[in-house]
């Protein structure tokens, strides 16, 4: 007997929302006492997809819905094995009534999103062990900030205006708080980053991260760590090199997503500049032999009041910017580059990206801005470095420095 198109149609469905039980029913017989393993979870996929099919074949709309309250009900009064009596099994049966909803997805033409679903699922299922760790390193504080994230970003962001405000027309609220989550999320993922993997795991790592939370922050503490103790001086000074390296990638993030268009001249020059600190921290980190660096305390970048502060900040130097463009021309924004760079590298850069896609600079002016700015920045680093450090730790520190400024100046005039 041969299957109508539409039986055909239906077999790799089944077969597609059978996997999907299966994979997480595998997942759940590591488990000793579950409620459901490999059997039930592939029957349930099953009956899902059936679900579905029969929905469409009768136009009832009561039929999922009905299905899926009897599964819960099942879950909720199956008996409880010995070793489990403790165990609500709240987990389980989530996981079961999500199989019997993909199942019933990838009857209705999404068998790819379905599937993506199960594996992201079955990850977390997996990995409750290593979650459970994550969350203890993190503090009620860092937590609360996550909250705080997501607010600025799904609640406050869709509601601004995205339009242009104020002298010049150059404050939008939208794209100045897009602004805002943009600097705060990468702040935020390298923050997390470091407080669950831990600053024992190695020196580079905390440089890395150090530089993409904050490499102003950094370089503060790491000097701090020099003048209480002589002896970590080495590896103090690869971090500060590594963190103020990491600022040329963060700069190259921004711009590629505030205007990409700018990449190509952009590029050559911050890779010229990454090139020669690269080498520099590589010879460090040799000369280390592996050095373990101190501890690094840094406040989360995603709280509301740094939030706002930035925001703030961002929005003077875009009125500044576009005050002494309209005033002064290019001088004047080279001006701003110079003052505003020595406190903050990204609002200056930012504020010059916007000015490119305004069509009011071009790209060679943004190529010095940020040069500027970031040689303001390192400057002011060093200064921080000599006045806290000592004499001795800022001059180990200048040839490193000049070198990544001298690559910079190299690639303007190259490129």
């Amino acid at each position: 007997m041969e299957l109508s198109d539409q039986e055909l149609r239906a077999v790799p469905v089944f077969l597609i929302s059978l996997g999907i039980g299966l994979l997480m029913g595998l997942e759940r017989e590591r488990k000793p006492g579950a409620r459901a393993g490999v059997r039930t979870f592939g029957l349930t996929g099953l009956v899902g997809a059936l679900a579905g099919l029969l929905t469409e074949a009768s136009g009832s709309a009561l039929l999922i819905p009905a299905l899926l309250l009897g599964l819960a009900l099942m879950m909720v009064f199956a008996p409880r094995a010995k070793d489990d009596e403790d165990d609500p099994a709240t987990t389980t049966t989530v996981a079961l009534l999500l199989c019997f909803g993909l199942g019933v997805l990838a009857w209705y033409e999404h068998a790819h999103l379905a599937v993506a679903l199960a594996l992201v699922a079955t990850t977390l299922l997996y990995f409750k062990t290593e979650l459970h760790g994550v969350i203890r390193r993190l503090s009620p504080q860092d937590l609360t900030s996550f909250l705080q994230f997501a607010i600025v970003t799904f609640i406050v962001l869709p509601v601004l205006p995205d339009r242009d405000y104020g002298p010049y027309a150059v404050l939008n609220p939208y794209r100045i708080w897009l602004v805002v989550v943009l600097i705060s999320g990468l702040g935020l993922v390298s923050y997390a980053v470091l407080r669950i993997v831990g600053q024992e795991k190695g020196t580079p790592l905390l440089g890395i991260l150090g530089g993409l939370v904050s490499s102003t922050a950094t370089t503060l503490a790491f000097s701090r760590h020099i003048k209480a103790q002589a002896a970590l001086q080495p590896v103090a000074l690869f971090v500060i090199l590594l963190a103020n390296l990491v600022v040329l990638l963060r700069l190259a993030v921004l711009a590629a997503v505030v205007a990409p268009t700018v990449l190509p001249e952009l590029l050559p020059v911050l890779g010229l500049g990454a090139a020669a600190g690269l080498v520099l921290t590589w010879r460090g980190w040799r000369r280390l032999g592996g050095g373990q660096a101190p501890e690094l305390e840094m406040r989360n970048p995603s709280e509301m009041r740094i939030a706002l502060t930035f925001a703030a900040f961002y929005a003077v130097v875009l009125l500044a910017v576009a005050w002494l463009n309209d005033i002064a021309g290019v001088g004047g924004v080279y001006l701003a580059a110079a003052l505003s760079g020595l406190t903050d590298v990204d609002a200056i850069s930012l504020s010059t990206l916007n000015l490119f896609g305004r069509g009011s600079v071009d790209a060679v002016v943004v190529l010095r801005v940020i040069v500027l700015a970031y040689a303001a920045n390192l400057l002011f680093k060093f200064g921080v470095v000599w006045s806290i450090a000592g004499v001795g730790a800022a001059k180990k520190l200048a040839p490193e420095f000049g070198a990544m400024l001298a690559a910079l100046l190299l690639g303007l005039l190259l490129f």
